[in-house]
């Protein structure tokens, strides 16, 4: 029996939003009003597919953006909490379940030598066209009404779950880990048994906190981290049961 760990990508792992970092590539760097105006609420990966377009306009190619992206600092205390689960692998699963995109994490992750820690990244998938752009698309489709549509981690939580169980693999405890607003969505879907850790001061645990003013508290315990190695600590308590 293995514990799942379920992280968010940015504000969690990484200290930054990865999709508006890389607007420091853009010429001085900021973005013109019309694009920056033309978000629409749940939209957001259509909303930076114009962002990539603007970026490409401009001659902003793969290596400007992946020199820039690597260098995104991440969450204080993670790559020793990554080490420490690369040490204790056989007690850990590791998922990413993100709103960026696939392009924008592997370069990250490699870049830290930390891919070996994680079993899946489920995100946007992206990847550079003919001309040399980066373009994104949505994860999938789905019917939440609390989810950007793009992307209801509920559901890919969930779907993960039975790919597993299918395989005959139970987990006797997950923990969540993440910060924004759309990590609320699979938080509900979790247990009694199980552990969302919200990072502390930052939305995740701001609406957590109005669900139990509403009583309508999440079923799973609550342990909020401001780093890594919080989370390390909690899991060695874990693991030594």
């Amino acid at each position: 029996m293995k514990f799942l760990l379920v992280f968010d990508f940015d504000y969690t792992i990484v200290d930054e939003n990865s999709d508006t970092w890389i607007v420091k590539c853009a010429p001085d760097s900021k973005l013109p009003d019309e694009i920056r105006n033309s978000y629409q609420k749940g939209r957001w990966t259509e909303y930076m597919g114009r962002v990539f377009r603007y970026l490409g306009d401009n001659g902003i190619r793969e290596e400007e953006m992946k020199r820039s992206m690597t260098k995104i600092p991440f969450t204080e205390g993670m790559k020793d909490l990554f080490d420490f689960i690369s040490k204790h692998k056989g007690c850990f699963d590791c998922i990413i379940i993100s709103d960026s995109n696939t392009i924008f994490i592997d370069w990250i992750l490699r870049a830290a030598n930390v891919c070996q820690v994680f079993d899946e990244v489920f995100t946007n998938p992206a990847c550079f066209d003919d001309c040399g752009y980066l373009t994104v698309q949505n994860f999938h489709a789905h019917n939440c009404a609390k989810c950007p549509i793009n992307l209801c981690k509920r559901k890919v939580l969930e779907e993960f779950l039975e790919n597993h169980l299918k395989q005959r693999v139970k987990y006797s405890q997950i923990l969540y880990i993440g910060d924004g607003a759309n990590d609320l969505c699979p938080v509900m879907y979790l247990k009694k048994d199980d552990v969302v850790m919200p990072r502390h001061g930052y939305m995740l645990q701001k609406m957590i906190a109005q669900l139990s003013q509403d009583l309508v508290p999440v079923e799973a315990s609550v342990v909020a981290w401001s780093s890594g190695s919080e989370i390390q600590t909690y899991l060695e308590l874990l693991i030594k049961g």
